[in-house]
């Protein structure tokens, strides 16, 4: 049992244990409260950048899957956990959590009060923190940490085809997609064509594809300066389906407006509203910025808020056949209340209705 400091940018220090990789890390302080899919969050492109925190006091009970992984490594910075499970038991395990973030060079820490350390971050909002061998002294370090260029940063490096060349050609533009999204558009008969970031709209519709779906992802959405000129370009020219990021960069190319929350929404427990049908689900989410529902009055139709907060979850542009959310309609490990509105893409692709 190797001891090591967990010290945040308002001063606080915890100490706990090792797990994992071994070395010093710095990374921006979240948590999540899933009580399940602890394997989906550690592979989730949107982490990058990020230290997690579980709210759910023991992880790791039944092992990695590769199967659950939503893309071929870790994103996270670090992860922090109450309590590890070493013995873990379920009939599909290949492998202990320890071992995986061993493999995959990620620094693991346990034995943390993660109920007090979640109460900070819910008071005093997510900051930088870092993990070393010694109690740290010197705070300049933590204190200009930025995540920067994250979506290039996590993006294919090459174009990537899934389904079948007869189906539905869909573009899947990769800000940091989760593998589930292709998987349900493939599992309705659609043919994926995944393409990185830097592609621009003159590329994408040299494809010829049929529907666009813009993907999550990491980092400050205004960052991607290039992306948000290109979506302007792609705007009303084919069906478009954004989800997290994707969302909040089609907001941003519609003229609208995105801030950093407090501490955000990390979970697979936050409910939804659907303002047309007074409707709630329960939504996977994971993001730290919004869109700003009022910077857009006039350019679409606000169709889901948060039942918690009353933040902007979801956005319809009639007008362009494009509708936006902010939650994972594409959850998995669970809930899958929302995973119709990808039946309704495509439904509207079907229909062809292009107002360009």
């Amino acid at each position: 049992m190797k001891r090591a400091y967990l010290t945040l940018q308002n001063g606080k220090q915890f100490q706990g244990y090792r797990f994992g990789a071994e070395g010093d890390v710095i990374g921006e302080l979240v948590f999540t409260t899933g009580m399940t899919g602890y394997i989906e969050t550690l592979t989730d492109p949107s982490y990058y950048g990020q230290i997690v925190t579980q709210t759910f006091p023991l992880i790791g009970n039944y092992g990695m899957i590769s199967k659950d992984c939503e893309s071929k490594k870790s994103w996270v910075s670090a992860y922090i956990v109450r309590e590890k499970c070493d013995e873990p038991s379920n009939f599909r395990c290949e492998n202990t959590l320890d071992k995986y973030l061993k493999d995959n060079n990620i620094i693991g820490l346990y034995g943390i009060d993660t109920r007090e350390l979640t109460k900070i971050v819910r008071e005093a909002g997510v900051m930088n923190a870092k993990i070393s061998a010694k109690p740290l002294k010197d705070f300049e370090e933590v204190n200009s940490y930025i995540i920067k260029d994250a979506v290039n940063s996590v993006t294919c490096g090459e174009v990537e085809y899934s389904g079948d060349p007869n189906g539905i050609k869909v573009v899947v533009w990769d800000f940091g997609a989760k593998d589930n999204i292709p998987r349900e558009l493939v599992k309705r008969g659609c043919y994926c064509i995944k393409v990185p970031s830097w592609y621009t709209a003159e590329q994408i519709l040299d494809l010829k594809p049929q529907g666009l779906m813009l993907t999550n992802g990491p980092g400050d959405p205004a960052e991607n300066v290039a992306i948000i000129s290109n979506i302007k370009k792609l705007a009303g020219k084919l069906p478009i389906f954004g989800i997290c990021l994707g969302h909040q960069l089609f907001a941003l190319a519609m003229g609208g407006k995105t801030k950093k929350m407090k501490y955000g929404h990390r979970g697979a427990n936050q409910p939804v509203k659907n303002l047309a049908t007074g409707r709630v689900y329960i939504s996977s989410q994971n993001h730290g910025y919004e869109v700003v529902s009022q910077s857009l009055e006039g350019k679409g139709v606000l169709s889901y808020v948060n039942a918690n907060d009353n933040t902007c979850e979801g956005f319809d542009y009639p007008e362009l056949n494009a509708y936006t959310v902010q939650f994972h309609p594409e959850a998995c490990g669970g809930p899958q209340d929302a995973a119709f509105l990808f039946d309704k893409f495509i439904e509207n692709i079907k229909e062809g209705k292009f107002n360009a």
